[in-house]
């Protein structure tokens, strides 16, 4: 019987191949199943991907990526289509997109960080997304996380109090800050209406409060 999905692995990418004559809704359930299947396989990456077989919309290309990503560990970071080359293209896509984030001050990520989970980079970082219960991001500078924050954050790992934490969601397990730790309550109070919140470092202490633009002009980058 012809397989739904066929994942081909590479050094810098994925090749995934769809059967032509699934619907797309089938296969959307057994891409699901097929990365859950293969996760442990897989590992944490990231990755550039490509798709064969069938034909897709870039709406329908982008569904998937997000499929993919809630059923294992991988970490999409671009698309290409179909190349002669595509080994040599996904070499350079990766080249590329590393070059198009790693600015001096900060880098981007795009995707939820689940438990077990570690983000640990040398710069400060903007999440675009979730940081779920028991995951962790540790960062030398500021880690700002445009979603919720469930799990722990590190910032100024390397002693900078003067890094700062923000949130749309802040509700952490944990924040530290330099050498400065801060941690939920035991009884967390009733939730609250969600806003966005930073937490930064003063005078040996951890304060979390509401961002506004007092708060936003005393910032210190």
């Amino acid at each position: 019987m012809k397989e739904k999905v066929v994942i081909k692995g590479t050094k810098s990418g994925i090749i995934l191949v769809l059967d032509a004559d699934t619907e797309y809704t089938e296969l959307k359930e057994a891409v699901a199943e097929k990365f859950e299947k293969s996760a442990g396989f897989l590992g944490e990456a990231e990755k550039a991907i490509a798709f064969q077989g069938k034909e897709l919309t870039d709406p329908q290309k982008i569904e998937l990526i997000d499929i993919i990503q809630e059923h294992c560990k991988l970490s999409i970071v671009c698309i290409l289509e179909e190349d002669d080359t595509l080994e040599n293209a996904f070499r350079q896509s990766m080249e590329r997109e590393v070059a198009a984030v790693d600015y001096s001050t900060g880098q981007f990520f795009k995707g939820n960080l689940r438990s077990g989970q570690v983000l640990d980079v040398e710069t400060s970082i903007i999440i675009i997304g979730d940081v779920k219960a028991g995951a962790k991001v540790i960062s030398k500078g500021n880690v700002i996380i445009l979603g919720s924050l469930k799990g722990n954050v590190y910032a100024g790992a390397d002693g900078n109090v003067n890094a700062f934490v923000v949130a749309l969601d802040m509700d952490p397990v944990q924040i530290r800050i330099a050498d400065t730790i801060a941690r939920s309550p035991d009884h967390p109070q009733k939730k609250k209406v969600k806003e966005t919140k930073i937490a930064f470092w003063d005078s040996g202490n951890i304060y979390i409060e509401p961002l506004d633009k007092d708060v936003m002009g005393d910032i210190r980058l």
